[in-house]
């Protein structure tokens, strides 16, 4: 079973705001599970009976869309907990979660997240700061949608997982993922990211190792995909 004491800890935990007699509760209660590579938590428009807490890999979240094409909304990571939104209203589950990193995930039931909310204030205040971040990521996507090239958005989305994810010790983004997934985010054609990544690469602004993908001037592509 693994320890929660690093969640308890983190000064940007939603958890550390909880009593002795509450983090036991947790404790108690949780269950945990391995998950494989390609392995799903959970379905959009399942019902939630809980929401779950990374402690090891990394869990894409997207939506399905016409012809079943991804839309990526968020990658998870250690620390993060998803599906918490679903169980506080009410609603069923509004994206699909998917291992790309084997994870190991940890379980809490509904119930207990809606008795601390009850019980203990400043998690009631976390928990809202959390919605409201992720919102505010939302609306900035639209934002980037309407108004930034291609090109850009894709810039911006790879400054954002080295920033993230860091890179591995050979200096390659830390986080698997091909270039169906990329243009899932971008929110473009496979083979427009193919193309753009060519673009980069010959600008020397990245650099390509099959699916690897190694950043070599942040500062421009920071500027190209206007990230401020």
């Amino acid at each position: 079973m693994p320890s929660c004491d690093d969640c308890f800890n983190k000064i940007d935990s939603i958890f550390g705001s909880l009593t002795k007699d509450e983090q036991e509760k947790l404790l108690f209660e949780k269950s945990c599970k391995i998950y494989k590579k390609g392995e799903i938590i959970y379905h959009e428009n399942s019902r939630p009976s809980g929401f779950y807490c990374v402690n090891k890999g990394i869990v894409k979240l997207y939506k399905t869309g016409i012809e079943g094409k991804e839309q990526i909304v968020f990658f998870a990571k250690r620390g993060d907990i998803i599906g918490y939104r679903s169980v506080l209203s009410n609603e069923n589950s509004c994206t699909t979660a998917k291992v790309i990193d084997d994870a190991v995930i940890c379980f809490v039931p509904s119930y207990l997240l809606k008795n601390l909310v009850k019980q203990n204030n400043n998690f009631t205040i976390e928990i809202m700061q959390m919605a409201c971040r992720e919102l505010g990521k939302a609306n900035a996507y639209i934002a980037d949608i309407a108004q930034k090239t291609v090109k850009e958005r894709l810039a911006e989305v790879l400054y954002n997982l080295h920033k993230d994810f860091g890179e591995t010790d050979d200096g390659y983004l830390n986080i698997p993922l091909t270039r169906e997934d990329i243009a899932n985010i971008v929110g473009t054609a496979t083979e427009s990211v193919i193309r753009l990544m060519s673009e980069l690469k010959n600008e020397k602004v990245i650099e390509l190792k099959g699916r690897k993908i190694k950043i070599l001037k942040k500062g421009d592509l920071k500027k190209i995909g206007g990230v401020y």
